[in-house]
């Protein structure tokens, strides 16, 4: 019983990894379509977004599931409710990459498209992207220490974007 629960559980946070890596792609192709003002860069970001959406809706279901059928222990709880939190930040992090990709493709229809500081963007972007790599790695070993290290981490960047905006 118990090697079934632990599968469930290797299940859904490979599943959690997979949405992760899938908003990463969605923020750097969100960045690439601003800088670049590509129409066919935002409408790829779009699509992600159905699959990220998708991807919340499979594993809130799962997570729903291994609760009902398995009634976790305290330990296993709080991981399933770590990974209920995280996968409800992915997918706002998607959302944020989808407002930029309809952003642009407003700029575009609208005829203002100008030069944007892609240097700036791009380094906003592998900061985000890094830290949100970072973060799913320390999820993904269950790393307390890393993870408090990219909190300690995500204070410069919010000073770093301060000085970019």
């Amino acid at each position: 019983m118990q090697r079934h629960f632990d599968q469930d559980l290797a299940h859904l946070k490979q599943q959690l990894l997979r949405m992760g890596g899938l908003v990463e792609s969605q923020i750097r192709t969100a960045v690439y379509a601003l800088a670049q003002f590509s129409a066919e860069a935002a409408s790829q970001v779009t699509d992600m977004e159905t699959r990220v959406n998708s991807m919340e809706v499979e594993i809130d279901r799962e997570l729903s599931s291994i609760i009902a059928r398995r009634q976790p222990t305290a330990r296993d709880l709080r991981l399933l409710i770590a990974i209920s939190k995280t996968t409800a930040n992915l997918e706002r992090a998607g959302d944020e990459a989808d407002k930029i990709a309809r952003m642009v493709k407003s700029i575009i229809e609208s005829g203002s498209a100008r030069n944007m500081p892609a240097s700036e963007l791009r380094i906003a972007a592998d900061l985000a992207s890094g830290l949100l790599r970072k973060a799913l790695d320390a999820f993904a070993r269950l790393d307390v220490n890393m993870a408090v290290s990219i909190l300690k981490e995500d204070d410069a960047i919010d000073k770093e974007f301060d000085g970019f905006v």
